[in-house]
């Protein structure tokens, strides 16, 4: 009985654990009449991503559909620094095997187009290239910049999740199957500027946790490195040769050429690099630079706040602090505004402690949070006056967040209250139109006919509207007179031969000297003069003097009343002069002209009138009147001769102008 009843608990057994077999197939499994998978093979690699595989047995005495092994990766770890390229201790295992009765340094052949997974090693030293095995172990990498592997002799396609057959890859800031948003492209470009006073100068500081690193050096010059690692630790490396080094845990690939140099670091850098030049050279270099640099700084969104009531009902929000990957701690919020990328997360509000508050009688009545307890809200200040009437300026104001409660008092209480809204902006540009600038017009032909004289231009103040208006630098208006030469001689008979403006010419250019220009101050603003009251000889002017201020805001000009003004007013009459009256100067005809210089040809050829200035004003106020001072010269000598060598030329005319134009003080 005791041997039937094991046999019969022996066939339970063994019905249940071919039942459980069966329950651990697949569909496809049962259906082709393949075994349960076996377990997994120990790993081909015990670090750097290896290969581990699984069989299975074909329970048909038919052929069974399908493939008796898979595979997985494993070993997903990085190898440390002194592990060397799995690669290239495969090809060292082959350094005590004689080849062709010769033993050999064997070194890795890698990237092989047309067979990746075959063992290509060459000698050291000679350009001796052999495939020492078929197939290299499984895990092998297909190619260095990738994490395609090699099983049984084929390269298998292996995603950045480490798993086989996968598509998915990294970013280029590193993270699988990434946006790209946890790190920023930067390139540029340095340009070498020569000094006695420096022999090397910083190219680009490229910080920790960078990738794809690429700078290429074209000119005379050469690159070194320094490096601070996370602990402080600093040192200098300088690049000589040609070659792969490893210099704090990164990689470095460095190329040199005659007329350029290489540098590569494929990353993720572990410490701090500053690239430099060293010169070297009298011609300049440049160098071209791109990397990937990690968003070291993001925001990380807090827990909620505690509740802003005990009962009744109130509300918690949370908040975004900015934190530091590198340190794992909390920083200043100005380190994340630092990268356009990062974008300050929204906080979040809700609702608590809605139970009703205890009361005398019991409890009190809940109404409504949102209709009865209104939000914190930001209010602020107006605006203060800009910092500049052009030019562009600043204006700020204070915003705070602030709170009503049910009776309509307002009270000011923490910011983070308001932080579910955007924060009104506290600082605005303004006046960002240019500002007025000097114009000059024109010059006006020369004073003279020939030698030296004047010539005039108007100068007007023009605001970026492109009217005439004030508010320029008196320092930086252009000059409206200057000095002019005619190439023509003067010793040939003259006509009149003015020395001064013209009046339309001097009275613009005098109003414009005069002119006072309207500025945020109230001042005394003239306006332009009238008209002289005489068409010839000594009359007056009278001009508007007002009281006027500049608006900044509407850029608009203000009357105001005369004694809102301080300082002197400026006159509102003077003295004009308007040319000598007819008859006052003596000319001759032209047929005068032509009876003179028939019989005196000979003298006209030595001797001639010219101008020698003008004589004192006749008056010191109120307008008086100069004469011009004519005299015969020998034209060779330039020494004064006697009138009655000159008779043969025309006397030029008399030329009057007119001084002393200020008023007269009162008596």
């Amino acid at each position: 009985m005791e041997c039937c009843r094991w046999t019969t608990a022996g066939t339970l057994l063994l019905a249940s654990l071919i039942l459980s077999s069966r329950t651990a197939r697949s569909e496809e499994d049962r259906d082709s009449l393949w075994d349960a998978w076996g377990s997994w093979s120990e790993c081909s690699r015990t670090c750097g991503g290896g290969a581990s595989y699984s069989l299975r047995r074909c329970l048909s005495s038919k052929t069974c559909e399908g493939r008796n092994i898979r595979y997985r990766t494993c070993s997903n770890v990085d190898c440390p620094p002194e592990a060397g390229d799995f690669r290239a201790q495969q090809c060292s295992a082959h350094n005590d095997v004689k080849y062709q009765g010769q033993l050999y340094e064997w070194l890795p052949v890698s990237n092989d187009p047309d067979n990746p997974c075959s063992l290509k090693c060459q000698a050291r030293g000679t350009a001796l290239v052999v495939e020492l095995a078929p197939k290299v172990l499984d895990g092998t990498r297909c190619y260095t910049e990738s994490l395609d592997m090699c099983i049984s002799g084929l390269c298998q396609i292996v995603g950045c999740d480490h798993q086989l057959g996968s598509a998915v890859k990294e970013d280029n800031c590193g993270v699988c199957n990434g946006d790209g948003s946890t790190c920023r492209l930067v390139r540029g470009q340095y340009k070498s500027q020569l000094s006695a006073s420096k022999l090397d100068d910083t190219v680009v500081a490229i910080p920790y946790g960078s990738r794809q690193v690429r700078l290429v050096l074209k000119g005379p010059d050469h690159l070194y490195l320094e490096t601070k690692t996370l602990q402080g630790v600093k040192s200098e490396n300088s690049l000589s040769t040609t070659g792969s080094f490893i210099i704090e845990n990164s990689c470095i690939d460095f190329q040199k050429f005659p007329d350029k140099e290489i540098l590569r670091m494929s990353g993720p850098l572990t410490a701090d690099f500053t690239i430099k030049i060293h010169y070297a050279g009298a011609a300049d270099s440049s160098v071209q630079f791109i990397f990937y640099q990690p968003i070291i700084h993001r925001w990380r969104e807090t827990d909620f706040f505690p509740c802003s009531a005990s009962c009744g009902g109130g509300y918690q929000l949370t908040s975004a602090e900015c934190f530091d990957l590198r340190s794992n701690r909390v920083v200043a919020d100005q380190y994340c505004h630092y990268y356009p990328e990062n974008i300050k997360p929204k906080p979040k509000l809700q609702e608590c402690n809605l139970d009703p508050c205890p009361a005398s009688d019991g409890y009190k009545q809940i109404m409504p949070y949102d209709l009865y307890h209104p939000l914190p809200r930001w209010e602020s200040t107006p605006w203060t006056a800009c910092s500049s009437s052009c030019g562009g300026g600043i204006q700020s104001r204070s915003v705070s967040c602030v709170e009503e409660d049910i009776q309509g008092h307002i009270s000011p209480v923490e910011e983070w209250k308001c932080m579910y809204t955007p924060k009104m902006p506290v600082v605005q540009p303004c006046n960002i139109f240019d500002c007025p600038k000097w114009l000059a017009q024109e010059w006006s032909p020369c004073t003279v006919t020939c030698g030296q004289g004047l010539r005039y231009r108007v100068v007007l103040c023009i605001d970026h509207r492109g009217m005439h208006t004030g508010g320029c630098s008196p320092k930086t208006k252009p000059h409206i007179k200057e000095e002019c030469v005619v190439p023509t001689p003067c010793y040939k008979p003259k006509e009149r031969l003015p020395v001064e403006a013209k009046l339309p010419w001097y009275k613009q250019a005098q109003e414009l000297e005069e002119g006072t220009a309207v500025s945020e101050e109230p001042s005394f603003i003239p306006e332009a003069w009238s008209t002289c009251s005489v068409t010839c000889g000594v009359g007056s002017q009278v001009r508007l003097v007002k009281c006027q201020v500049l608006l900044s805001f509407s850029q608009s000009v203000a009357d105001l009343p005369i004694d809102e003004c301080e300082g002197p007013k400026p006159v509102s009459q003077r003295a004009c002069y308007s040319g000598p009256c007819s008859g006052e100067a003596a000319e001759y005809t032209p047929e005068e002209t032509q009876l003179l210089y028939g019989s005196l040809q000979e003298l006209d050829e030595l001797y001639d009138w010219e101008y020698e200035g003008f004589t004192e004003c006749s008056e010191s106020c109120g307008g008086g009147v100069q004469e011009a001072v004519v005299t015969c010269l020998n034209k060779q000598t330039r020494e004064i001769a006697d009138e009655t060598l000159c008779v043969s030329s025309r006397r030029p005319p008399q030329l009057l102008k007119a001084c002393s134009l200020d008023p007269c003080p009162p008596r």
